[in-house]
């Protein structure tokens, strides 16, 4: 097929698509519209099976509409799709579509499948969006102009002396966006008017792609769980983690609770506070590490991968990571026992074993069963997980 030919056939689409969300809007129709008219307007034709990267099965990318993932440690980056969108105000906005609530939502457009997303209806947390044609209509906004600003406090690194986020919501911003079918959509923009987001290493418009650092993190005892920070609830994480400060992430469902079968739309993960600082051991983690080496990004500790071909009620995976900071006692560090924690299954037994507890953030805050006993610290990280490749240790 021609690109003459391909075009028109998305530009027809695109108005039949934009009649069908009108007259009944569902998940099909909608995530069709969306694809049709980023077709149309980058010149590349839309995602499906047959167009998608083809990525190692070694490299186990779960992201399959990428363009293309930079594996290096230290230097990893994953290009995506970028779609246009429109503010409250009419203006073009541009942003990137990385999970959905919908099975077959997310089969369409190649995105991870997070389940758990849905319960977010409702809530204060989510925004709910219009559809123009096929451009989503945002009813909140990013202000991308501040500058990134953090300093190390004195004599210990955290809390930091200053942080203050490149990039913040306004009070109807979420990047939970409920869509007029009620299919939840993790969508964060990454450019408009007022600037970029932090993590954005290159931008073509023309082709619509977004370059995007990742970060490192480890699941399962295995390094290299590449993740992409997007917006963050509260600002010093958000500082740390070089994500939007969103607050009204804040209101998502349901602090502390972690399992499939509670109505959150959350998933708990463990940040570590007090990690090694000295990079040259290969040992260095946590905020502190981040703060003591010129922001650094910190490696994180995850439960779960997404499972992208589970329907059942078991799936458990939200990109929306409910943050529980450890840190490692008095006894540990005198003891010379601090290390790398590296899976779910360390960290309860160094929990268990009395060498780390919850980090004094939040002291007032009752402990998760699920999560071991430790606090959650009422901030909301959204990472979805780009990849998980083999590579060497």
């Amino acid at each position: 097929m021609n690109k003459k030919l391909a075009l028109a056939i998305a530009y027809t689409l695109t108005s039949v698509m934009s009649i069908s969300v009108m007259a009944a809007p569902n998940g099909a129709t909608e995530s069709q519209a969306l694809l049709a008219t980023a077709a149309k307007e980058s010149g590349r034709a839309s995602y499906s099976e047959q167009t998608a990267v083809k990525f190692k099965p070694s490299d186990n990318v779960y992201l399959k509409s990428a363009l293309a993932v930079n594996f290096t440690p230290g230097k990893a980056t994953v290009t995506l799709p970028l779609y246009r969108g429109l503010s409250s105000t009419g203006e073009s906005v541009y942003y990137i579509v990385t999970e959905s609530s919908d099975f077959s939502v997310a089969k369409e457009l190649g995105i991870n499948f997070a389940p758990k997303m849905k319960n977010a209806i409702g809530s204060s947390g989510a925004q709910t969006v219009t559809m123009n044609g096929g451009l989503i209509k945002f009813k909140g906004n990013v202000d991308f102009s501040p500058q990134y600003q953090v300093e190390p406090g004195s004599p210990n690194p955290f809390p930091p002396k200053v942080a203050k986020p490149g990039a913040i919501g306004d009070a109807e911003w979420s990047s939970v966006v409920v869509m007029p079918s009620q299919v939840v959509l993790n969508v964060q923009m990454v450019h408009n008017e007022s600037g970029s987001h932090d993590r954005l290493i290159a931008l073509d418009l023309k082709k619509r792609t977004v370059t995007m650092s990742i970060l490192d993190g480890f699941q399962g005892g295995k390094q290299y769980f590449y993740h992409l920070v997007t917006d963050v609830s509260a600002e010093v994480p958000s500082v740390l983690e070089k994500g939007v400060f969103a607050p009204r992430l804040a209101n998502l469902p349901e602090i502390g609770k972690s399992t499939p079968s509670d109505r959150s739309a959350l998933l708990g993960f463990s940040p570590v506070l007090n990690g090694i600082t000295d990079t040259r051991t290969g040992q260095h983690q946590g905020f502190t590490a981040s703060l003591a080496n010129s922001g650094i990004d910190p490696i994180n500790i995850f439960p779960i991968p997404p499972s992208n071909n589970d329907r059942s009620a078991a799936n458990n995976y939200s990109p929306l990571w409910d943050a529980h900071v450890n840190m490692w006692t008095d006894a540990a560090v005198k003891a010379n026992k601090v290390r790398r924690i590296t899976s779910f299954e360390d960290l309860k037994g160094l929990v268990g074993a009395g060498l780390v507890t919850s980090a004094f953030i939040n002291p007032e805050g009752a402990g998760n069963p699920w999560l071991f006993g430790l606090r959650p610290t009422r901030a909301i990280i959204n990472c979805p997980v780009i990849a998980h490749p083999v590579l060497p240790q």
